[in-house]
């Protein structure tokens, strides 16, 4: 596995934890304040899309 392919691997990671803590704790935090919950729904999308990129370009380059 060359240098690049680990760096995405870890990335993903990172991306996935983070995703995880926003949606399980966060999200729940903010319960009371809609304007700060809207913000982390708008972060936890993009971080989901972020997530299914780095999946796609990983499995490429797995494949190559």
């Amino acid at each position: 596995m060359d240098n690049h392919l680990y760096n995405l691997m870890l990335q993903l990671t990172q991306e996935q934890k983070s995703l995880w803590r926003i949606q399980n704790n966060y999200l729940a935090d903010a319960n009371e304040d809609k304007e700060a919950a809207a913000l982390w729904q708008t972060i936890a999308a993009a971080k989901a899309e972020q997530v299914k990129m780095l999946e796609a370009h990983i499995q490429k380059r797995m494949a190559a």
